[in-house]
């Protein structure tokens, strides 16, 4: 729920709260939301340079920096790392926790960096792959650095505890997902095994964000990036199943119905999302291939979007005493938990 300035002064107005009252609320509430990423412009830079910089050490390296040698490439990473480690501890002692987080991101990212210069100094790369094909194919031998950034970014995230630490662990969980499956097949592209990979993957890592979520309720929310590669690990996986049956496709249908449930009962838009674009992807392969020539088939579409907007105002009229009577039966923590995302 945002709550405005011109919202107060409109209970002002109406005689809810007195001036005074909404001063005082107002600035509590600009001190609380401080630190919450928000589309102003101060955090837009923030941002924006972050993944400069970022995208500098990950998406955007180029073969320039091979001419450093392994031993050249571990001394720069290291060298990035301690510029970055000084710079989100001082802007943390000042209580920029948003820039802080972001320099603390930045020398997570510089992980993978690190173990291929090192491994090259070693001599143990396998191949003739260089570090900047990290984020554009899918090879068992990235597992090291995958594991390593695992390491380090649990490691510096422990330390700090910024939320937005989360997001490197996250997508680098993503990244094994696929590099697990390409290993498993020895390197073969089976588009079977990998989609089941990543299909149990993420339901594992949408687990692991639940937990996270119950357990960080009452602090910030550390489970967002989690839920969302792990819902597109899940979500690609199942869509990318072979489907013989029409039962096969209903069940998609449903189960990416059931996301936009569980997505609606956990305030997780990620869930919504991708559920909506599976189900009105099934929707359209009833229209184009089911029912190519079936007057009756929009009709029939249009009375149940009808019907699901009636279900949705009775929903609104009842709300209140459904979520209660509801949540009665849920444990403690996962009922705080809602209760603490709800509007």
């Amino acid at each position: 729920m945002q709550v405005t300035r011109k919202q107060l002064s409109d209970a002002v107005e109406a005689q809810i709260i007195s001036a005074g009252q909404a001063d005082a609320l107002y600035a509590f509430l600009s001190a609380r939301s401080q630190d919450a990423p928000r589309f102003s412009f101060t955090h837009v830079l923030y941002y924006l340079g972050g993944m400069i910089a970022i995208g500098a050490m990950t998406l955007f390296m180029n073969l320039g920096w091979e001419n450093f040698g392994g031993a050249g490439i571990v001394l720069i990473s290291i060298l990035y790392a301690a510029m970055g480690l000084t710079i989100t501890h001082q802007l943390a002692a000042r209580s920029l926790n948003i820039p802080a987080g972001i320099c603390a991101v930045f020398v997570v990212c510089l992980t993978p960096l690190a173990i291929y210069g090192l491994q090259q100094w070693l001599g143990v790369w396998p191949d003739d792959s260089v570090y900047r094909d990290y984020h554009r194919y899918i090879r068992w031998h990235w597992l090291y650095m995958e594991l390593g950034t695992l390491a380090v970014g649990t490691l510096v995230a422990w330390r700090y505890k910024y939320p937005f630490l989360i997001m490197p662990i996250a997508a680098t969980l993503w990244y094994m997902t696929m590099d697990i499956s390409a290993m498993i097949s020895g390197g073969d592209f089976d588009w079977e095994l990998r989609s089941l990979v990543s299909m149990y993957s993420g339901l594992l890592m949408i687990a692991l964000a639940f937990w996270v979520d119950i357990r960080a309720r009452h602090k910030a929310d550390y489970a967002f990036w989690i839920y969302i590669f792990g819902v597109i690990a899940f979500w690609g996986g199942l869509s990318m199943q072979d489907s013989d049956s029409e039962l096969s496709k209903f069940l998609y249908f449903s189960i990416n119905l059931l996301m936009i449930g569980i997505g609606v009962i956990l305030v997780r838009r990620v869930f919504v999302v991708f559920g909506a674009l599976g189900a009105c992807g099934y929707l359209g392969y009833l229209a184009s291939d089911i029912f190519k020539d079936s007057w009756l088939f929009p009709v029939a579409l249009t009375a149940i979007g009808l019907g699901v907007i009636y279900l949705g105002i009775l929903w609104q009229k009842h709300e209140k005493s459904l979520t209660h009577r509801a949540r009665q039966w849920l444990p403690e923590s996962l009922r705080e938990l809602l209760e603490a995302r709800s509007l």
